[in-house]
């Protein structure tokens, strides 16, 4: 079976439960995934509760075959941060998965990357990460949502269980349930059972 690279972007200010929620899964299997953390010119980033992050890679110099985004406060500065959407988009077109977490999906969208696809994301954060991508369809009331290579999750802790589900489409459902065994953690499975979804969306 290929072993696939996982290419985690961080910036400052990112949501650490969104990174390493989703990178605990992937990396309970090291035979099957490798897991890279990348920045845009940094050698360690402070995430939004302090502790700092080593990079392995800055961007533009590796390809992943997973691509995952993060979120956190820091969003907020970087959808205007022409030089990592631009990266965005290059990486992106060479990975067979691009996944992102809780308000990720801003810098996925205003990337353009996400256009005419559906989505989801934070749901505290939902109005003003849709407005980062007018011509996306937002899905108000998902856990996560799955869409050709894309796959985007709602908030924070919706990231692990958007993990295993990845786990699971690539090496197969047992190998997702091992995952959860290992965690001690009860997934919820079903993608659109979604209790944090506001309600008029």
């Amino acid at each position: 079976m290929k072993r696939r690279t996982v290419g985690a972007l961080v910036y400052p200010d990112f949501e650490l439960l969104d990174l390493y929620g989703p990178l605990e899964m992937f990396g309970m299997f090291p035979e099957e995934f490798a897991l890279r953390i990348v920045a845009d010119g940094a050698n360690s980033v402070p995430s939004a509760q302090g502790p700092r992050t080593t990079v392995d890679d800055l961007i533009g110099v590796e390809r992943y075959d997973i691509l995952l985004v993060p979120g956190g406060r820091g969003t907020r500065r970087d959808v205007k941060n022409a030089r990592l959407l631009a990266w965005l988009r290059e990486a992106a077109e060479g990975a067979e998965i691009v996944a992102s977490v809780c308000t990720g999906s801003a810098l996925l969208a205003r990337a353009g990357l996400l256009d005419g696809r559906g989505a989801t994301t934070n749901k505290l954060a939902f109005d003003w990460v849709a407005k980062q991508g007018p011509k996306v369809d937002w899905r108000g009331r998902a856990r996560w949502v799955e869409d050709g290579k894309f796959w985007t999750a709602s908030g924070v802790s919706a990231g692990t269980d958007m993990a295993l589900a990845l786990i699971g489409r690539l090496l197969g459902p047992e190998k997702a349930r091992q995952a959860a065994d290992w965690a001690e953690y009860t997934p919820n499975e079903d993608p659109m059972n979604d209790p944090f979804a506001k309600e008029e969306t």
